[in-house]
């Protein structure tokens, strides 16, 4: 099957381009809607990633994060295009020339903007594809709810577009609160998310779940919702975002994070929440296949508090799965076996982070992917 992505008409015509699906209904891309937000794994244009700097939460570990956001680097601007958002392009400029090959390099572009932290995924565009070409969605983003400074950040889906760097239409939903973390898309009208986030103070009251379901629906063109009422990790900051719990994956599969130990605090819970995924249905009517994956090896900080470390937080783009790991091998290995299941045609390239999850985050919070045809070739 053919797919033609048509952009505005003031695009350059070698943007315009043509993808093909030839794998049969129900492989590892989904069949497509006139106007969807896109499963992760179909065709990418390109990744944002939000740089780490000392101005940041993260001065005290910078060099540590810096060396990850290096890996992520790498590894997504050997496949694809990758936007880097940061208050000082020129000396994060000299660093990337000093660590990447020359090949990497130039899928690279950096873009001048101030910023609070860097969770990209959260405060980055939503982005549709529609017969009329890529609408970026801008939502409100409030540090999870009021609880960290988030104005810069806030402003950075405006300062992006100002500088050009987009095919299609700029959609301002500013009025309502919305992170790219607490939503998945299978790219079939079904988006998956979790009530305590959603429903958490400070976001969007005093809509209820159903006003909420409602305008969830009118802004990407969904037909459904389903809604997992259960399921935590300590140390969240997110009130439950979805990325860290459950994912979409190809050929109707969720993967999700398992608990098997009763001594475990987050056991009933995620038992809860694994009984109730066995009850959602896909839009044909099938159960989903669930493909576990395992419970992380308890984290700490200096201070003994517990992070939030999932390998449910990982990031599909152009044919691979980076995979979040965290310094056991025998979990770690597990986990990225589980992910070849789900992803057979991709390759699965585990990377460090330990560090990520010392500000309560891992791989899929740092990056937020842009489908095929919204990012401009110059």
């Amino acid at each position: 099957m053919a797919l033609q992505i048509h952009l505005p008409a003031s695009t350059p015509a070698d943007l315009t381009l043509q993808l093909r699906f030839d794998e049969p209904a129900g492989s590892e891309h989904t069949s497509i809607r006139a106007t969807h937000l896109p499963a992760e794994w179909f065709p990418q244009s390109g990744v944002q990633l939000t740089w780490p700097h000392d101005g940041t939460d993260w001065a005290p570990v910078l060099r540590d994060v810096t060396r990850c956001y290096m890996r992520m680097a790498l590894e997504i601007a050997e496949r694809e295009r990758l936007i880097i958002v940061t208050p000082e392009p020129q000396l994060l400029r000299r660093q990337l020339e000093e660590k990447l090959p020359q090949a990497a390099l130039r899928n690279i572009s950096l873009h001048q903007a101030e910023t609070d932290d860097t969770w990209a995924r959260d405060h980055g565009f939503l982005t549709l594809l529609a017969d009329d070409g890529p609408h970026l969605l801008d939502f409100q983003f409030n540090g999870w709810g009021q609880k960290f400074g988030a104005e810069k950040d806030n402003r950075i889906n405006a300062c992006l577009w100002q500088q050009g760097i987009f095919c299609g239409t700029y959609e301002n939903h500013l009025d309502f609160v919305l992170e790219g973390g607490s939503i998945e898309s299978d790219g079939r009208g079904t988006l998956l998310t979790t009530t305590r986030c959603l429903t958490a103070p400070h976001r969007n009251q005093p809509l209820s779940q159903a006003d909420i379901e409602l305008r969830l629906k009118a802004f990407f063109h969904a037909e459904r919702v389903l809604w997992l009422d259960y399921g935590y990790l300590a140390g969240d900051d997110t009130d439950s975002h979805i990325d860290t719990l459950a994912r979409f994956c190809p050929a109707d599969t969720i993967a999700y994070v398992q608990c098997t130990d009763p001594s475990d605090e987050h056991y009933a819970e995620l038992q809860q929440m694994e009984a109730q995924l066995r009850t959602f249905r896909t839009s044909d009517d099938k159960p989903y296949t669930l493909l576990p994956l395992p419970m992380a090896e308890p984290a700490y900080d200096a201070d003994g508090q517990r992070l939030p470390a999932t390998y449910a937080n990982f990031l599909v783009i152009n044919g691979a799965v980076l995979m979040p790991t965290y310094g056991h091998p025998d979990t770690d290995a597990l986990a990225r076996e589980q992910l070849q299941r789900a992803f057979p045609r991709h390759e699965v390239v585990c990377i460090d982070s330990q560090t990520l999850i010392l500000q309560h985050g891992s791989l899929h919070c740092s990056a937020m992917q842009f489908p095929a045809g919204t990012l401009r070739t110059s």
